[in-house]
């Protein structure tokens, strides 16, 4: 059980298609996330060579991006290349790029949520059914997904898309990722727990606080317990990615009505 909430680790044999799986990337500093077709096949969001976060930040320059780095070679298995963008359907082990498989948790507790301090892991929100996941999945495999951002678009944002159909309506605030929530709740819970390490005397009780801003951040920054999400159909999504107003017409969403499961 311990290892249960400090781990979402799983073996290749029991991933099932319609599961979000993830892997961690340079040193567990951010994870690359996508949708398991079955077959050994992945379905997921990701950006070319030398293409920018979009952030107008230093990620900009830290930040690699989840495609492939040691080889320009096309895989013989999957046919992906080092330079392959947008959505992509690629063999798990292009996906993995030699890390570990780890599965995303749906329907989550809060308290295992707050357990779970690292962000992109878990959600409150119910998968839909196996058929709809692969359902967007593959549409959205067809028809993409928009620019990658890595706060408000990115590989994490597609694949909670493709579990849930809970859409953003407003482009500027952050999108689904709860690993940009964590990204911007660390500092954040730093900044506003500053000014009371002067009326604190214990170092323990700033730390108390800061943690608690830290996690109250994340909470409130999940897709399953935000008020400023709509369920899109996929359909419906890929029209208004194109002409870039799916944020600016909240009404624009159909009722898909899925069977949820946790």
């Amino acid at each position: 059980m311990i290892v249960g909430v400090l781990s979402n680790r799983v073996s290749k044999s029991q991933v099932l298609p319609g599961d979000h799986i993830y892997s961690w990337r340079s040193a567990y500093t951010y994870a690359h996330h996508g949708i398991y077709a079955g077959d050994d096949q992945v379905i997921h969001f990701t950006r070319g060579r030398d293409e920018e976060l979009g952030t107008g930040t230093v990620f900009d320059v830290f930040l690699v991006s989840s495609r492939p780095t040691a080889s320009v070679e096309m895989c013989e298995k999957c046919g992906m290349q080092a330079n392959s963008s947008g959505v992509l359907l690629s063999c798990l082990d292009c996906f993995l790029l030699g890390g570990p498989l780890y599965r995303f948790e749906y329907g989550i507790d809060p308290v295992t949520f707050l357990l779970k301090a690292r962000g992109g892991t878990c959600t409150f929100a119910l998968s839909d059914d196996k058929e709809l996941v692969l359902h967007r999945a593959k549409y959205l495999l067809d028809n993409g997904f928009g620019c990658y951002h890595i706060f408000h678009n990115n590989c994490e944002d597609f694949a909670i898309y493709c579990k849930t159909g809970l859409l953003v309506v407003d482009r500027n605030v952050i999108g689904r990722s709860g690993q940009a929530a964590s990204f911007l709740g660390a500092p954040l819970a730093a900044v506003v727990s500053s000014p009371l390490r002067f009326v604190m005397t214990s170092p323990w009780g700033f730390a108390a606080v800061t943690v608690g801003v830290y996690c109250f951040s994340r909470y409130a920054a999940d897709i399953g317990v935000r008020r400023d999400v709509a369920k899109v159909a996929v359909e419906d999504l890929a029209v208004h990615i194109s002409s870039s107003t799916v944020a600016e017409q909240p009404n624009a969403t159909i009722a898909e009505q899925p069977n949820a499961t946790a």
